[in-house]
């Protein structure tokens, strides 16, 4: 089979394969677009190879595109027909397998994709990639940025209801000292062989949220009720120290209007009422609100 008819081959399977991978490959090596230096894939064995793209065996590397090495295949000109996973091996074991990405040439718009919230001061936070089309991993901290081999990336293989993947990272910020550095944020994604780089700093008290608290009790204080709430399970201790701000909204029985109260205080005449709280020194993120609970007097 000659390299240009290998290549027409490539092109339908491309055509019509899938957008995205499955998972986000293990191994794989990032070429530029009209790079002059060749990209080599290894394979990591002094046996004789043969190599396969996909399903499909190479036989025959009488091509200046790709060029077999020894163990090795060499690429001089990267281009999307010759994408994709390339597995070498030693008769019928397979030795290694290696995706070939392009980089990304115009950074579209991925920003919005990531969203991110951390539902106390603790050492985790939850992040959201809301597009299924892509494979992604996150990382966190400047070696993830730079590529860096130390990097711990995390990938999630399971999906949203709603559509897209969740995201459970670790950080090392103590959460009584005052919060100096920002988090530095990396995500990698890859969509049609086309591999993404989107960059995020933030501070760790800009993307708190509790989770929504609990309506314990109320009680008849003259003519308010006053309302016990109970700070959610989930929220950073002690709670003389991570205090919350509590808000409760409420519809009247008499006319149906909707009030609310930053008070643990409420008028009474009330037919139900929800809660919800928010971190009092960074008020920024109110939680969920509770499910409505009706009001008995």
């Amino acid at each position: 089979m000659t390299m240009s008819l290998w290549i027409s081959g490539l092109l339908l399977i491309s055509i019509t394969g899938t957008h995205g991978l499955s998972r986000f490959p293990e191994n794989f090596v990032v070429a530029k677009m009209n790079d002059a230096k060749p990209v080599i894939l290894t394979c990591g064995t002094e046996e004789p190879v043969t190599w396969k793209h996909g399903d499909h065996v190479l036989e025959d590397y009488g091509d200046d595109i790709i060029q077999h090495e020894g163990q090795n295949l060499s690429f001089s000109d990267v281009d999307s027909p010759i994408l994709g996973e390339y597995s070498c091996w030693a008769g019928e074991k397979m030795i290694s397998s290696t995706y070939l990405l392009l980089e990304a040439q115009e950074e579209e718009d991925l920003d919005s994709l990531i969203s991110c919230w951390a539902n106390s001061y603790n050492c985790n936070f939850t992040c959201n990639w809301n597009d299924t089309r892509y494979s992604v991993r996150l990382g966190l901290g400047p070696e993830c940025t730079e590529g860096g081999k130390s990097c711990h990336w995390v990938s999630s293989y399971d999906r949203l209801q709603g559509g897209g993947f969740q995201f459970v990272l670790s950080h090392s910020l103590s959460p009584y000292a005052e919060e100096s550095t920002m988090l530095e944020l990396t995500a990698q994604a890859i969509l049609n062989h086309s591999i993404h780089k989107i960059k995020k700093m933030f501070y760790l008290r800009d993307i708190i949220r509790p989770d929504s608290p609990k309506i314990v009790t109320w009680q008849d204080v003259g003519q308010e009720l006053k309302v016990t709430i109970e700070p959610p399970s989930t929220w950073s201790t002690p709670l003389s120290f991570f205090r919350l701000e509590h808000e409760i909204e409420y519809i009247r029985k008499h006319d149906g209007k909707v009030g609310r109260s930053l008070s643990a205080l409420i008028p009474k005449g009330i037919v139900k009422m929800r809660v919800r709280s928010r971190d009092l020194l960074v008020p920024l993120n109110w939680s969920e609100w509770t499910l409505w609970k009706n009001v008995t007097q």
